[in-house]
């Protein structure tokens, strides 16, 4: 793209991102503005919008909570829960690049719809399951079910995405933000549901999550239309169904996009470092664990209420390549500034972790939406899912690849750990792909 060309998409996302200039008063602009943007989306992107809040409740009422139902309520011995929580994330990160190639064959309906009955069937399962091959049956189940209909809505809402911002003039990031806004929000919900359920017992929390899905089930059920009726995207039945070993050797062979997967890969190796560096920084700090869930808390109400101001005000002055480089120096940022700060007393020991944390989170919003908005630029749509599953896959076997080292290396304690794991999002800046194609 010529830099003319260049500077005129900035400057019609940047008109999108903050809405036309209207009289009012300055003060609820901006919620008007997300009101405005929510209103105007077709209906099915609001039925993607709010399956992804819905999904994460369902999900975090009850899987936060797993671990110490299997050590503590089912007496399985440490190595065995670590294994069993593993395996559950293999069974979902790992294969979303199976339900981005359904989600091409079949089109997103049949994928969303077979997903979320299997995660009704693996919650229920998980209730009642009481042996170690139940549990871990169970539990591999859920995983499935989320590599199934994860991918199958991220690539549609991708797909709405592009339609409105065609249509409307409303840039896809926008559209993104509101789907990634919803699931910040159902991990902030789905916990506290879960903590209320669990005085009815572990069972009782497992039930709640599948009839959530079951809500989910029966809104996609009559609200998602399939592609012979001129709804959700994809190919209809025996027509241009896209053969898996073409697809593996385009993407194997797209180097753009595996710069754009590996600039992921380390932002997504860094998020990871809320659920293995900082818990241990917070035990130092402060002796326990008690404050961590107040740490996540605040990343997602930040997260939140960031979003938005902070997406338009990128949208107004970079393009997609500068706002996900620029995410990912926020993130180096973070982990530079818990170095930094780790011999401050401030916050009760507390303000190398808040650094990091809202750094971390301020990195995400920008990171996030960007990536998914630019994927459709660097493949072609035919092929969607497959990429939006491979993102996931080959990110997370990145994360799974590096988070041995991180681990070995935040053992030494100390600022050097901090210093060290600030170099991984500084790399995936380097390796941002440059220009997309149109």
């Amino acid at each position: 793209m010529s830099p003319a060309g260049d500077a005129r998409g900035r400057a019609e996302q940047a008109e999108g991102a903050v809405g036309p200039r209207r009289g009012g008063r300055p003060g609820t602009g901006r919620a008007a503005a997300v009101l405005r943007d929510a209103r105007g989306l077709p209906p099915l992107a609001l039925l993607l919008i709010g399956s992804q809040f819905a999904f994460n409740v369902g999900f975090f009422a009850v899987l936060p909570y797993l671990a110490d139902h299997l050590g503590g309520g089912l007496g399985l011995a440490g190595w065995l829960v670590g294994l069993v929580l593993g395996l559950r994330t293999f069974s979902q990160q790992g294969l979303f690049v199976v339900g981005g190639t359904l989600t091409d064959r079949f089109g997103a309906r049949p994928v969303v719809l077979a997903g979320c009955a299997l995660r009704i069937a693996g919650f229920c399962w998980l209730g009642f399951a009481e042996g170690t091959a139940s549990v871990i049956a169970s539990v591999l189940l859920i995983g499935f079910a989320a590599a199934l209909f994860s991918p199958a809505v991220e690539t549609e809402i991708v797909r709405q995405a592009v339609r409105h911002e065609r249509s409307s003039g409303t840039p896809r990031t926008r559209v993104l933000a509101l789907f990634s806004v919803s699931g910040q929000a159902g991990t902030l919900v789905g916990p506290l549901l879960g903590s209320l359920l669990l005085l009815g017992g572990f069972r009782a929390a497992c039930l709640v999550g599948a009839a959530v899905f079951a809500l989910v089930l029966a809104g996609h059920l009559r609200l998602m239309p399939g592609p012979e009726r001129g709804g959700a995207s994809g190919p209809r039945a025996g027509e241009g169904r896209p053969r898996l070993r073409e697809g593996v050797r385009l993407l194997l062979g797209d180097r753009r996009f595996l710069g754009l997967c590996l600039a992921y890969s380390g932002y997504l190796l860094a998020y990871n470092q809320l659920y293995l560096a900082l818990p241990g920084e917070v035990e130092r700090a402060t002796g326990s664990q008690a404050a961590l869930g107040w740490l996540l808390a605040w990343s997602s109400v930040l997260y939140i209420a960031a979003q938005f101001p902070v997406l338009s005000w990128a949208a107004a002055r970079l393009s997609r390549r500068a706002t996900l480089v620029w995410g990912l120096l926020l993130v180096s940022l973070g982990f530079a500034s818990a170095a930094a700060l780790t011999p401050v007393g401030a916050l009760g020991g507390l303000l190398p972790s808040v650094a990091f944390v809202t750094a971390l989170t301020l990195g995400q919003v920008l990171i996030v939406p960007t990536v998914r908005a630019w994927l459709p630029d660097l493949v072609d749509d035919a092929r969607l899912g497959l990429f939006t599953g491979a993102l996931s896959s080959l990110s997370g076997l990145v994360v799974l690849l590096g988070s041995v080292p991180a681990g070995a290396l935040l053992d030494m304690g100390g600022p050097v750990p901090w210093l060290a794991l600030a170099a991984v999002p500084l790399a995936g800046a380097a390796l941002v792909p440059r220009g997309h194609r149109p």
